[in-house]
């Protein structure tokens, strides 16, 4: 089984389901998850995170139906071979007009949306001289 790690944020205002479903999105489109790789049952992921194996089931349910993932009794939930996913482009557009709609819903402004994502990057690619570098950036 594939080592798959998800962290829930109780305090970020997003349904505990959709977070999952969303780092699992993700590590799919990346490849972190190849097609194949067996994602753990619904009853030791909720073990796991401290959920119901309920808000598992939907976020397995709701894979299954964007053809992400295939469930079957003896090989368990697994990704499924790409039909026509996204590609990475799209789904990062998806993700910043949501963050966009988030920071306006906050009252905030371009700039300092744009600072949190700085903030929020991770090590060093957003120094200055990285190939994907934003001007300006620290």
């Amino acid at each position: 089984m594939t080592g798959v790690r998800v962290v829930v944020d109780a305090e970020s205002g997003v349904a505990p389901w959709r977070q999952i479903y969303d780092q699992i999105e993700r590590m799919i489109a990346s490849g972190a998850l190849p097609p194949g790789a067996r994602l753990p049952s619904i009853r030791q992921l909720a073990r796991d995170l401290g959920l119901a194996s309920g808000t598992v089931a939907r976020v397995y349910r709701e894979l299954e139906t964007t053809a992400l993932v295939e469930t079957g009794r003896s090989r368990g939930t697994v990704v499924a071979e790409p039909v026509a996913r996204p590609d990475r482009t799209a789904l990062l557009h998806a993700e910043a007009a949501r963050f966009a709609g988030y920071a306006c819903d906050l009252g905030v402004g371009v700039d300092t949306a744009i600072e949190a994502v700085r903030t929020a990057w991770p090590g060093d690619a957003m120094a200055p001289g990285s190939p994907d570098a934003v001007p300006g950036a620290r």
